[in-house]
């Protein structure tokens, strides 16, 4: 098999009742292994989807079906290790997240292996999205996907629709389980497992069919009258308690302030519910902190230790951030919004696309290897890296950029909404490309006026200078 290529994300979830406009939202960074890794925002229409696919690291060949649904998608830009689609929303309205690197333990291992031959991370938005028509559907199509071809990963899959969303994580080689997050709830989840209790006999939980019976067949389950999944096929290991445990913690902390809880705890609560409805800013913010106004931030005021502790939400290994989000106050051609950025998390910001186009816009389309500061990935690297170099100087900077692009990608967003009943049905996706394609030019220009500023400002700070002139 190809080398494999692990990603390290961190997710959220938001159900309809949780969210402030009575959207379902999943989201992820999606996090690589190395800190630059360039990716793009494409449009994959029907005649552009494989009938027969085969997978770069681990070769399996797939056969798919007819008819498959347009749908967005996040491609690496260099295709090396194949095409990683990351996360997309299908001309039906159904998002899906693809994957969050999770833990496994080796009792599970060593009674169903992974299989070297199987599907993982690099093909799944590919085998399912363009093929399914509700979220519930996406986990049944996976489940069986897995059940035939195998893993040679544990991964972590998100799918919403405009009324659900639904969790699946994968169990050993073959078998699965999956959750619907209650409509009122959240989910923070890292790198590890992360369903806890888990009912099998529940209308909101989906499974291999027959994991339960394996559980009691090879007496993996350590507790009394409860299935805890993370418990019997997950981790509690000296790892999670400072690379993944910690991330859940800070989520947790900023959704329920009032949850008292310990950052190195291994059995944080997988649903939570919040002390308001979660907007998209939120969301965003905590994909993008670094445990600010505590002892761990790396940028903060705690010891060496304590700063180098726990692994941040908000990383240099951030390549890209999607907010998937399926909104349920307007008409279904709008409904869709693929909000993205790409880089580290800490100097960027989010952009609403709408989903329901044939094109993306070519400064989030056309990445490449080569560096260039007229292409979105790049530019938001470029800002991220030199923001590292001293975050208390350039954080106000950060932050007035932020509020106003967000302001001003809404006041787009608001205006195209309110416009979409004067275009005929014949025209919608012309018109939102159009829509889009000012998100993206006026996200490029605040986004090279704010890497300008700070080059100004900072050129002043620059520790190569001396207070006498000639």
């Amino acid at each position: 098999m190809t080398k494999r290529i692990k990603g390290s994300c961190t997710s959220i979830l938001v159900g309809k009742k949780a969210s402030i406009d009575g959207s379902t939202i999943i989201s992820r960074n999606d996090d690589g292994h190395e800190a630059l890794d360039p990716e793009r925002f494409v449009v994959v229409n029907p005649e552009d989807q494989p009938k027969h696919y085969q997978s770069v690291i681990s070769k399996v060949k797939v056969e798919l079906p007819d008819n498959p649904l347009r749908y967005t998608s996040i491609p690496n830009s260099i295709l090396t290790n194949g095409i990683w689609p990351a996360a997309g929303i299908n001309s039906e309205n159904i998002a899906m997240s693809a994957t969050e690197t999770i833990t496994t333990n080796s009792r599970i291992l060593g009674l169903d292996p992974y299989v070297e031959g199987g599907i993982g991370e690099e093909d799944l938005v590919t085998l399912v999205l363009p093929y399914i028509h509700s979220a519930k559907e996406g986990v049944e199509r996976l489940g069986s996907l897995l059940e035939e071809y195998g893993t040679y990963e544990p991964n972590g899959i998100a799918f919403s629709d405009k009324d659900s969303v639904w969790w699946l994580e994968t169990i050993g080689g073959h078998h699965w389980a999956a959750v619907r997050i209650p409509d009122d709830a959240y989910v923070v989840a890292p790198n590890r497992m992360n369903i806890d209790v888990f009912d099998f006999d529940s209308a909101d939980t989906l499974s291999s069919a027959d994991l339960q019976d394996f559980i009691e067949k090879n007496n993996l389950n350590p507790d009394e009258n409860i299935y805890n999944l993370r418990h019997i096929f997950g981790s509690a290991s000296i790892k999670d308690t400072v690379y993944n445990n910690p991330r859940a913690w800070f989520g947790q902390k900023y959704f329920t302030p009032d949850a008292e809880q310990d950052p190195m705890e291994q059995d944080l609560p997988f649903i939570c519910h919040a002390n308001r409805k979660i907007s998209i800013e939120d969301v965003k913010f905590v994909l993008s902190s670094h445990y600010e106004n505590t002892k761990y931030d790396v940028y903060g005021d705690g010891s060496e230790s304590d700063k180098t502790k726990f692994r941040p939400i908000g990383i240099n290994r951030n390549h890209d951030v999607h907010i998937l989000q399926i909104r349920n106050n307007v008409p279904d051609e709008i409904a869709g919004i693929h909000w993205l950025a790409f880089g580290a998390n800490t100097f960027n910001s989010v952009v609403p696309f709408y989903a329901n186009v044939n094109d993306t816009p070519a400064t989030y389309k056309d990445a490449d290897g080569e560096f260039n500061l007229n292409n979105m990935y790049w530019l938001s690297c470029t800002t991220a890296l030199l923001g590292d170099t001293d975050y208390d100087l350039y954080v106000d900077f950060r932050n007035t950029f932020e509020l106003e692009a967000m302001g001003a990608y809404r006041k787009i967003q608001h205006d195209t909404d309110a416009d979409i009943k004067k275009q005929s049905s014949a025209n919608i996706q012309k018109y939102l490309e159009e829509a889009n394609n000012k998100l993206a030019e006026d996200s490029l220009k605040r986004q090279t006026k704010l890497l300008g500023d700070m080059v100004i400002f900072g050129s002043e700070h620059m520790k190569l200078r001396y207070n006498l002139n000639d």
